[in-house]
């Protein structure tokens, strides 16, 4: 299913509308072997360097990750365009910043990389502008249908990142991303996530960012926002069971931007993950693209009309007991709570 079709229709869709003319280009630069041991063990980038330099490639670590022969500077690429992103945003020359880089990150662990991910792009990132250029508080807002559950761990006793997760009850990995996953030690508190029923669409989404996102951002107060975009919730995603359209992901997107333009000058990262519909993924992107740039274009969501009146869009009250339940746990209840989302 991890193809580079849905990551260069997405690309060729930001040319085609206009949109690439009026954006700033951020040029990757592979990320250096200090980048990633900030993040990774020593013997994981070996198995990279190794799996890369064989005829026939290797795999990230966990049996079904595989990557062909060169993998190792592609994956690099990946994570310095992630770094090189975040680097622009913190130093002042944009004001947010996505990354469209593959493979994603978001499943990498420290020793292993894990669901088609094979260095942790944003958590790479992360770690470089925290260690060169003065940021200390980060909070990461994961709205892939799958468990952010490599950049959970990466930061799970680090009380300056804050990870939530939205993602789709028990989908992948099996046995993470519960309500009682909270982080460790010093970092006890600091991982949030919300897991949603299979089903759940724009309303529940954004029922799930007002009651537990955009709380938990206010109390975390970050000097940085960023976000691991996976489209795979998205309706039509051959991987997931949500039905969100670019309507949902627009909203999220716009609530995201708004909550840090208040805490953090707008400084917004957002790296690409999943999205598997090589038809739907792209106009997805462009609808996020649209919020973070303010620029307009002329695509338009040919599915929407289908999917958003379908009777999945509203939110269900098993949809808002699975969000309440977060925000319970997370210790939000009624913190910053709306009256619920609306189409």
């Amino acid at each position: 299913m991890e193809s580079a079709e849905s990551k260069t229709r997405f690309a060729s869709l930001v040319e085609v509308s206009g949109l690439g003319a009026k954006l700033d280009r951020i040029r990757a630069v592979a990320a250096t072997d200090d980048d990633v041991l900030a993040v990774h063990t020593p013997e994981h980038l070996e198995r990279i360097r190794t799996g890369s330099a064989a005829l026939r490639g290797g795999d990230a670590g966990d049996g079904t990750s595989p990557f062909g022969p060169g993998g190792l500077d592609i994956a690099l690429l990946a994570a310095g365009g992630a770094v090189q992103a975040a680097k622009a945003v913190v130093t002042g020359r944009v004001t947010n910043a996505y990354a469209l880089v593959r493979p994603p990150g978001h499943h990498a662990r420290p020793e292993t990389g894990m669901g088609f991910c094979v260095f942790a792009n944003a958590a790479i990132a992360i770690q470089h502008v925290r260690r060169h250029h003065g940021v200390e508080r980060v909070a990461v807002v994961d709205w892939d249908v799958h468990h952010g559950n490599g950049t959970e761990e990466v930061f799970a006793e680090d009380p300056d990142v804050l990870t939530i997760s939205v993602h789709q009850d028990q989908l992948y990995p099996k046995g993470t991303g519960r309500l009682v996953d909270r982080g460790r030690g010093a970092g006890e508190g600091t991982a949030i996530n919300v897991p949603l029923p299979a089903g759940t669409g724009n309303d529940g989404y954004l029922h799930a960012v007002e009651q537990v996102v955009l709380p938990a951002l206010e109390r975390h107060r970050p000097d940085l926002v960023v976000v691991t975009s996976g489209f795979d919730a998205g309706a039509l995603d051959p991987l997931g069971g949500m039905v969100v359209t670019t309507t949902g992901f627009r909203r999220m997107a716009r609530a995201v931007l708004d909550a840090a333009e208040g805490l953090c000058d707008g400084r917004v990262v957002m790296t690409h993950e999943g999205g598997y519909s090589p038809v739907y993924a792209p106009l997805c992107g462009v609808a996020v693209l649209e919020e973070m740039s303010g620029e307009r274009t002329a695509v338009t969501d040919f599915l929407a009309d289908e999917y958003e009146d379908l009777p999945d869009q509203a939110l269900r009250p098993h949809q808002a007991d699975a969000v309440r339940a977060a925000a319970e746990a997370a210790g939000l209840a009624g913190a910053g709570a709306t009256a619920g989302a609306t189409r």
